[in-house]
């Protein structure tokens, strides 16, 4: 098939290439983001492969399949970008990556967690500036403190399995009961006994309607004083103005995020060389307590082979007129 890979870097090119090999697909890259704008660029071609922020919205859907496209290859789990209903009524089939390495984005997750908790992040830039005071990098033993991990599935249990050799007491809330998070040691709680008991908030939960904003102002004021708060799953699952309210008032006490609900603008590109724009996540940079990164979570070698072994092989199936059991 003739794919279009849109918002490709070099790492995309470098492992969808190797996954394909000798499999009779012709992946073009386009550093361009899906758009309604680029949406020709996709004219001519079979499918299009794209990452979490390109539109996929109704409008860039009839504007993909007037150019031809029938297969929509997700390279990635989260689909909440994508109009699944628009894209059912034009003909459109999608494919996504439901798994690929959940211990790549648990492993961040934690590194997160002990980086903001001993204040790694301010440590190393002091000592680079000659600075050796341990004034105001104070932390706290993680064993024994209690973590609530919202969304149980594979990363919520992976990131349990890390934690659990911490010491950490486990309590976790989610619409269904996983198995194996019980085996991780995962104690099953109301979300509202979760946000009062938790020391530190680990989110992993998907972004739907119900849980677009679940952390906001009312769920924030149930939180202990001081909470740490991590959420490597999609942006949109915190208020990011309530937030910036609970770190003024310091009932939110370390906030890391690798995810933010305006994110589309800012992540994946340099933009060491202009003015960011948006005000509100400018003022999250401005907290001494905040630590960012640029959703790098799943960034390894080997979430990006499995990754690219997935994406082509749901490529693969839809051209031999199969289904490989990732469609949406």
């Amino acid at each position: 098939m003739r794919v279009a890979v849109f918002s490709s870097k070099p790492y995309d090119e470098r492992f969808l290439t190797e996954a394909a090999a000798g499999g009779g697909h012709d992946l073009d890259f386009l550093e361009a983001r899906l758009s309604r704008s680029t949406a020709a660029l996709a004219s001519g071609y079979e499918a299009v492969c794209v990452f979490v922020n390109d539109d996929l919205g109704a409008g860039v859907l009839l504007r993909l399949k007037d150019a031809g496209v029938r297969l929509i290859a997700l390279r990635s789990a989260g689909f909440n970008h994508v109009d699944l209903e628009a894209a059912r009524s034009l003909g459109l089939t999608t494919v996504r990556v439901p798994a690929y390495s959940p211990q790549s984005v648990a492993e961040h997750t934690v590194a997160l967690i002990l980086a903001l908790d001993r204040k790694i992040h301010r440590a190393y830039a002091r000592v680079r500036e000659g600075n050796f005071s341990l004034d105001g990098l104070l932390g706290f033993d993680l064993g024994n403190r209690t973590v609530g991990i919202v969304g149980t599935g594979r990363i919520g249990v992976a990131v349990a399995g890390v934690l659990s050799g911490f010491g950490c007491r486990l309590i976790g809330a989610d619409v269904q009961r996983n198995p194996d998070a019980v085996a991780a040691g995962i104690e099953y709680v109301p979300l509202t006994r979760l946000w009062a008991e938790a020391d530190v908030i680990t989110l992993h939960a998907p972004l739907t309607q119900e849980t677009r904003h679940m952390v906001d102002g009312f769920a924030i004021a149930t939180m202990k004083q001081g909470v740490m708060l991590i959420n490597t799953s999609r942006g949109a699952l915190v208020d990011t103005a309530a937030v910036i309210e609970g770190l003024k008032t310091g009932r939110i006490g370390h906030l890391g995020l690798d995810v933010y609900e305006e994110e589309g603008d800012l992540f994946f590109e340099d933009l060491s060389e202009t003015v960011i724009q948006d005000d509100v996540f400018s003022r999250l940079l401005t907290f001494p307590n905040v630590l960012i990164t640029g959703h790098q979570a799943f960034f390894t070698v080997e979430a990006l082979q499995a990754i690219a072994a997935t994406t082509i092989a749901n490529i693969s199936a839809f051209a031999a007129g199969e289904t490989s059991g990732n469609e949406l």
